[in-house]
Formats: C-alpha cells, sequence, structure tokens
C-alpha cells in the first residue's frame, strides 16, 4: 500500500511504499530538524549541518544508517555560472531521506513523478532503502551532463570565435566561461572522497552492492572531472592562442601606422623648413610650391618602395 502525505505546518513530505519511505525536506528549518530527532533520534551535528549555509561533501556512517553531504551543479542564469546546491541524505534499512533548499529541479521532479506513479514508486522503492538512494543519486549526478555539455558547447563556440573572427568581446566570453569551469571544478573535486567511500564501504543495513551500483556513480563522476580538466586546459589554451593573436593585430596596426608616418616623413620635414622664418632658397619663386610638392613626393615614393621591399608593411 503506498501514502502519500504532507506534515502540518512543516516543509516535509512522506512516501511510503512497502516497508520503504521516502521523507523529502525542501528549505528545512529548526522545526524539520526538531522532528526528524524525536522521530529518528540523529545526531544533533548532523542536523545541525542540514542547516549550515556552507557545508563541505562529506559522508559519516553510523550504526544503522549513513549521512550524506552531496553538492551538485545549479546553473545561475542571470550570472551565467554554474553555482552549487547542496543536498543532505540519511538512509537506514527502512527510509531515505532527502534534505534541500528545492532549487535542484531533478530531485522535486523525482518525487513527484513517485507520487503520481504506483509503477515508478514500485520500481524506486520496492527494492529497498538502498537502492532508492542510489536512484536519487543517479538522476542529480545524471543532471551534471546537460549543464557540462552546455560548457562544452560554450567553449566550442568560443574557438570558433577566436580564430575564424575578431571581436573583443570574446575575451570577455573567455574569462566567463574560466570562471564557470573552475566553478564547476570546485563543486566536483571535493567530492571525490565520498564517492570513493560510497563505492568501496559497506553498508549492511542497504542490502545493496555498493561496488556495483555507487561505483557506477564513482565512474561518472570521474568522467564529469576528467571533461573539466580538459575545459580547462582548452580555455587556457585559447587565452594563450588570444594573447598571441592580439598581439600580431597590434603589431599589424603599429606597422601600418609606422610606414604611413615614414611616407609623410619628407614632407613634414620640408614643410617644417620652408614654414621658418628665414630667407632659404626659391622662396620668392611662383614654381617653388610645386617643386617643393614634387621632391617631397619622389622622397616618400622611394622610402614606401623601401619599406616594401624590406617587408616592413
Amino acid at each position: 500500500m503506498t501514502l502519500a502525505g504532507t506534515r502540518q505546518h512543516l516543509n516535509i513530505e512522506i512516501l511510503q511504499h512497502g516497508a520503504t519511505s521516502w521523507i523529502n525536506i525542501q528549505q528545512p528549518g529548526v522545526a524539520e530538524m526538531q522532528y526528524l530527532k524525536e522521530r529518528f533520534n540523529f545526531h544533533q551535528l548532523t542536523l545541525d549541518d542540514c542547516l549550515s549555509v556552507v557545508q563541505m561533501p562529506k559522508l559519516d556512517q553510523f550504526e544503522d544508517h549513513i549521512f550524506l553531504v552531496l553538492h551538485f551543479p545549479r546553473f545561475n542564469k542571470e550570472s551565467r555560472i554554474t553555482q552549487p546546491c547542496e543536498v543532505d541524505v540519511f538512509t537506514g534499512a527502512n527510509y531515505v531521506i532527502t534534505v534541500h533548499d528545492g532549487n535542484l529541479r531533478p530531485l522535486t521532479k523525482l518525487f513527484q513523478d513517485c507520487q503520481a506513479s504506483q509503477e515508478l514508486r514500485d520500481v524506486l522503492m520496492s527494492q529497498g532503502s538502498g537502492y532508492l538512494t542510489y536512484r536519487i543519486l543517479d538522476t542529480l549526478v545524471d543532471y551534471c551532463f546537460p549543464i557540462l555539455n552546455k560548457v562544452i558547447d560554450n567553449v566550442n563556440m568560443v574557438e570558433e570565435q577566436v580564430f575564424e573572427t575578431w571581436d573583443p568581446n570574446v575575451v570577455r566570453e573567455m574569462a566567463r566561461l574560466r570562471h564557470d569551469i573552475l566553478s564547476y571544478r570546485r563543486i566536483v573535486r571535493p567530492q571525490f572522497e565520498v564517492w570513493e567511500a560510497l563505492e568501496a564501504r559497506r553498508f549492511p543495513f542497504l542490502r545493496l552492492n555498493p561496488d556495483i551500483y555507487f561505483g557506477d556513480l564513482a565512474d561518472h563522476m570521474r568522467r564529469i572531472w576528467s571533461e573539466l580538466e580538459d575545459l580547462k586546459e582548452v580555455i587556457e589554451g585559447l587565452y594563450d592562442s588570444q594573447g598571441s593573436l592580439t598581439n600580431l593585430h597590434t603589431n599589424d596596426i603599429t606597422r601600418a601606422l609606422t610606414g604611413v608616418a615614414t611616407v609623410l616623413l619628407p614632407f613634414l620635414m620640408v614643410s617644417s623648413v620652408y614654414g621658418m622664418n628665414l630667407d632659404l632658397p626659391f622662396a620668392d619663386q611662383w614654381w617653388a610650391f610645386w617643386f617643393i610638392i614634387f621632391v617631397s613626393g619622389l622622397m616618400s615614393l622611394g622610402l614606401w618602395a623601401l619599406l616594401k621591399l624590406g617587408r616592413w608593411v
């Protein structure tokens, strides 16, 4: 028999299927933690961890249950940066408790789908709390890949822009992508010890082979980390390439301007000399102006030919 209900005045939803319970708590407060304390007698420090603003990922193993603190990525559309979202999980012999702020849509949707579908409850909850924990974590790990794929697409797009077009905004986009990749890495890296501990340890009350199920999740996280390492190297390489291309572009502009200044140098020199208040040769002749223009033009053409022969412009 299946039961789904909401605790009055508490942000607690309970889903019961057979002997297995899934208790989902969104936006927890002191009252919700007191409820867990009275019903399950959890250690006060673990309950305090659920209310902490920032808590490092970890696995605490007790005699009859485990306590997990995990972070999963959530893309912030306003800042366009991947940010961590914490999920706390208590798993005992016949219950799973998820504590979160409600911002992870896959977790919220999975619970709602279980409420609505008898068939899904049979699949997820009939094999015990260990398998239910695995499926919850598997859903959250799978959610990491679309965000990762979006980062990969953005990096590929920036890579094309770096080598095909000249756009100063590319540098700003690369900086944002680099920030996004580093933020994603800070979410994934501290959790390796947790996934490896889940894979290696044995939890008799879960009735689950962790090497098979949790090991699969650990492999997924290693793959994500490997992709992030590659993306980090790519974006750093693009930074170096962009710097080199910028230097080349600047050198081309400088060389062109230097060539123009060199070609105009004879005109500037002659005009500055004849602009002085001195008695210069031919200054009073009508043809002196055109003669000076002609000579200056010849000198400019000679300098331009010299620059071309030396491939300086």
